[in-house]
């Protein structure tokens, strides 16, 4: 048995506290209420935090508080809406705490079975830890009680470290042969399942050595798309806090829209005066081609247009092929919507930029990382110029774009930030495919396709912010997140 065990080794690593730097685990209960359940669900969850946490600390089950949490986030919800969650917004949290020296020692060994045992339930743990901790690694943990494709909140599994995972190996093998743990100096801390490991490795805990997290570079796949409001780590104190903030930021959002029908320069001062902060690289003043300039920008927010009509000082009309009618509202720019028929929206944009200036963001969608998507070429068969805009924006609180959530209130929730910020570049103009076929430009045009054009822009903009170019589209983002390709079924109409 112990050739059998050499040939085929097999580890096991606790997730939070080793694995991870912290073993808080409200933050991640935070998150699939708010953003699967909705702020009520989440602000029950906070209120009933510090009274679960005392349960905890005073009565002998370690567990009450996590049980307590599972059952307030988890009750009622769809399966489909927490997988989402556990799909498109868990694994940034998991990776920004996920510990760099764990990490490798959980990597690094040659095992042929890896588990993660941990007391979350599986399903907001199995997709982080199949994508970006080790693939094929078994997530061993609370199994949640499921009724009409509803979960109960109610664990089904009492036991979730030693019995769950001599469950998981079966009749047959009783035995790990290397256990990862953190440790905390007293050995009745270690998680039970560490009793059928047969070598046990202690991680030190942050109080004694604090851990760094594993940087982005050595991420198992880049992350390159999530979804969710929340843009810090939402610990009790940074929830309480946001709920605090909410009205002064309703108003806030409020004022900087109405800011934005202004005169430039007066909202421009009075944005500054606010905590909104634009900054901009003009360059030298871009030329006209045929009645307007035909902007080429990568796509951060629903205002990437509306700030860039601020610097430029004049109006700039965006295109769209999804708006909705509060976001198309409160718009202080012309906006128009396409067909995605790629003729008809050929001669709209076209007459839009014979009269003045258009916006275009040739990704399609938004996206929050240090990645650009693959552009369409459409807008590079339109003008005998395109002016690439590059584009950065953030905020320190909310994040203003989303999938599953409500689209309409994108610009509101960016503009509730306190002190959210745009920084935009205005790059060389770039000839593009309609100046090489009308014969104009000077030839620069070198008779690139739209597709070569595309590309080129996208390159320009890519190392103006230092962002890799990828391939991927707007289809490859949804499926990602939302598990379809964007179309909206009740409509059947685009996202």
């Amino acid at each position: 048995m112990a050739t059998h065990q050499r040939r085929h080794p097999s580890v096991a690593a606790e997730l939070e506290g080793t694995l991870l730097i912290s073993g808080d685990l409200f933050p991640y209960f935070l998150l699939v209420a708010l953003e699967a359940g909705g702020p009520l669900r989440a602000a029950v969850l906070l209120a009933a935090y510090p009274v679960a946490a005392l349960l905890g600390v005073a009565l002998p089950d370690d567990d009450l508080a996590v049980r307590v949490m599972t059952f307030v986030s988890t009750a009622g919800l769809a399966v489909a809406d927490v997988a989402a969650v556990a799909r498109a917004t868990l694994p940034r949290f998991f990776l920004a705490d996920l510990s760099d020296a764990a990490f490798r020692a959980f990597a690094r060994r040659d095992a042929a079975e890896r588990y993660v045992v941990t007391r979350l339930p599986t399903a907001m743990v199995e997709p982080f830890v199949r994508e970006y901790v080790a693939e094929g690694a078994r997530v061993v943990g609370a199994e949640l009680r499921v009724v009409g494709g509803r979960f109960t909140g109610a664990v089904v599994n009492g036991d979730r470290s030693l019995g769950a995972l001599q469950a998981v190996l079966g009749r047959g093998r009783r035995v790990i042969d290397v256990g990862l743990c953190s440790g905390d100096g007293a050995a009745k801390r270690q998680p039970a399942f560490m009793k059928i490991c047969q070598e046990r490795h202690v991680v030190s805990t942050p109080e004694k050595a604090p851990a760094a997290p594993l940087p982005r570079s050595e991420y198992l796949r880049p992350l390159i798309f999530h979804d969710g409001r929340l843009v810090g780590r939402p610990d009790p104190l940074a929830c309480l806090a946001a709920a605090l903030w909410l009205p002064l930021g309703a108003a806030l959002a409020v004022t900087r829209i109405l800011i934005a029908f202004l005169p430039y320069s007066v909202g421009l001062l009075l944005a500054a005066a606010t905590g909104f902060q634009i900054r901009a690289h003009l360059g030298g003043a871009p030329p006209r081609w045929r009645g307007g300039t035909l902007y080429a920008c990568n796509h951060r927010t629903l205002l990437d247009p509306a700030v860039l009509s601020t610097v430029v000082h004049r109006k700039v009309t965006a295109v769209t092929y999804s708006l909705s009618g509060l976001s198309e509202m409160i718009a202080p720019i012309p906006t128009v919507r396409l067909t995605r028929d790629r003729g008809r929206d050929r001669v709209i944009m076209q007459s839009v930029l014979a009269g003045g200036d258009l916006a275009v963001c040739p990704e399609g969608t938004t996206c929050r990382e240090p990645y650009l998507l693959r552009f369409s070429p459409l807008f590079a068969e339109i003008a005998g110029e395109v002016t690439p805009v590059a584009v950065r924006a953030g905020g320190a609180m909310f994040h203003g774009t989303t999938v599953r959530g409500y689209k309409g209130m994108d610009s509101f929730f960016f503009l509730m930030n306190p002190a959210p910020w745009y920084h935009l570049q205005l790059l060389d103009p770039v000839p593009s495919s309609s100046a090489a076929a009308d014969g104009d430009g000077g030839g620069d045009g070198g008779g690139e396709s739209s597709r070569d054009v595309a590309n080129r822009v996208q390159r320009a903009i890519g190392d103006a912010l230092g962002f890799e170019c990828t391939a991927l589209t707007r289809r490859d983002k949804y499926r990602m997140i939302a598990g379809h390709d964007g179309v909206d079924m009740r409509g059947n109409a685009r996202l």
